[in-house]
């Protein structure tokens, strides 16, 4: 397991790894897979703005020697214009020969570490398909708890699958 984790803004080095994800089946994983998309549409979201935006940020996880391994994001959840920001759906997606090494771990718990510093979020959401037990674990390491389960939320290789709910809430303490 790498032993240090960092995250960064992506850079132009970065946009075969973007692309890689969007062309890629195993890159994305099975439960973040959903087909084929226009190819060029990670490009034009990094032109646009980077991966940084108010409503939707993605960052570069980061290995010590200087690898990316995989992304982080939030976007805003609750969008009413008096709550903007105040609850925040994460993300996490790492490149298959990063996975079950503990990154994901490390990652998340950056992420909530940047999120509680650095912004005046006060609950985070995470959504993951209810059998991907990796994330579920994952999560829960990182201090998320357990909310529920919704059923039949979205459509993936053929059928409909459910969701774990999760949250993490400021008060909570440190994840």
């Amino acid at each position: 397991m790498a032993d240090t984790v960092t995250l960064r803004a992506f850079t132009e080095d970065d946009l075969g790894f973007l692309d890689r994800l969007g062309r890629d089946p195993d890159a994305a994983g099975t439960f973040l897979w959903t087909g084929f998309t226009d190819p060029r549409a990670r490009r034009r979201r990094f032109e646009e703005d980077g991966y940084v935006s108010p409503h939707s940020t993605a960052l570069a996880v980061r290995l010590a020697d200087g690898t990316v391994a995989g992304l982080v994001s939030w976007q805003a959840s609750g969008v009413a214009a008096h709550n903007l920001g105040a609850r925040y759906e994460i993300g996490a997606a790492l490149l298959p020969e990063h996975r079950g090494r503990g990154i994901g771990t490390l990652a998340q718990r950056a992420l909530v570490d940047h999120l509680f510093r650095y912004t005046r979020v006060h609950r985070l959401e995470a959504f993951t398909e209810a059998g991907n037990l990796a994330e579920r674990r994952t999560l829960e390491r990182v201090g998320f708890t357990l909310e529920g389960v919704l059923r039949q939320t979205h459509f993936r290789d053929g059928a409909w699958r459910d969701a774990a709910v999760y949250a993490l809430i400021r008060d909570d303490g440190p994840a």
